[in-house]
């Protein structure tokens, strides 16, 4: 499982040239998951997303997390995230998972990082959304876990 944070200022989600979600100052969550993974493997990924300490503090030292701060989180799903470019110039997608399972990692994610006590929005698993935000910093960092 792999997510790709991404310190920001702000997001937005856009579906169908409307506005779906946005958030503040926070984290941005490419959230992907392999055939293999394993449900354990989200609470782990929310539990460290959230806790993460990539944020300033007064001494402009990366020592708070969202969770210091108060906040807000942007969670989208991304199976390109388990691209396979090893071979030609097409990407496969052999390793992401298939989207029904997928789907349900995704719900699950997404509780587990709200019973955080966090704001957080979403976009909408399977559609094709344009994303706008703001990175921070710039500050990205993947995080993964399981297979």
């Amino acid at each position: 499982m792999r997510a790709l944070i991404q310190r920001i200022k702000e997001a937005e989600v856009w579906i169908d040239n409307s506005l779906h979600s946005s958030t503040g100052r926070g984290l941005l969550i490419l959230f992907g998951t392999h055939k293999n993974d394993k449900n354990e493997s989200c609470g782990f990924l929310a539990d460290k997303a959230v806790n993460l300490r990539i944020f300033e503090d007064a001494e402009k030292k990366m020592n708070l997390s969202a969770l210091d701060l108060g906040a807000e989180i942007m969670i989208v799903s991304q199976f390109t995230l388990y691209a396979d470019t090893k071979k030609g110039r097409r990407p496969a997608f052999g390793d992401a998972m298939e989207p029904d399972k997928a789907e349900k990692m995704y719900d699950n994610f997404v509780r587990l990082t709200e019973a955080s006590g966090l704001t957080v929005r979403t976009g909408v698993f399977g559609a094709k959304m344009e994303l706008k935000f703001i990175n921070s910093g710039p500050v990205t960092i993947m995080l993964e876990h399981g297979i």
